[in-house]
């Protein structure tokens, strides 16, 4: 009997990944930030200049926050690096530079300290975007 009812889940989840698989492509569109505190800046920069620009306003602003961060909450870890995203419009070949701010990141986390950090996080976020994006 157990071999029956596993059969027929077998073919339930095949059935259903069939069908997810056969779904319109309409019905999974992409939510353009479904984060609070996305930033988004799109650039006339075809990608590989945005990637070298990008690093060299990492490497210009110096951050190393890791240390404090986990002082002030461990858990916040799992957060750690928040990235630098960078895409391209294919139509265009312009690289647009995405990023959630630190202070969004760690708003959930409800610690002062970390509250504290991530805002002197936002104002050098922001600046290597600038710089990136120049």
């Amino acid at each position: 009997m157990t071999r029956g009812i596993h059969g027929r889940w077998v073919r339930f989840a095949a059935i259903a990944a069939l069908s997810m698989m056969l779904a319109p492509a309409a019905g999974r569109a992409d939510v353009p930030a479904p984060y609070p505190g996305t930033k988004t800046i799109e650039t006339s920069k075809p990608y590989g200049a945005l990637v070298q620009s990008l690093a060299a306003a990492i490497k210009a602003n110096k951050m190393d926050f890791a240390i404090r961060m986990l002082k002030a909450s461990v858990p916040a870890g799992i957060e750690a690096p928040i990235r630098f995203y960078i895409t391209e419009n294919p139509a265009t070949g312009n690289a647009s530079l995405t990023y959630r701010t630190p202070s969004s990141v760690f708003n959930p986390y409800r610690n002062a300290e970390l509250d504290a950090m991530a805002a002197e996080l936002d104002v050098i976020f922001a600046k290597i975007a600038s710089d990136a994006v120049k």
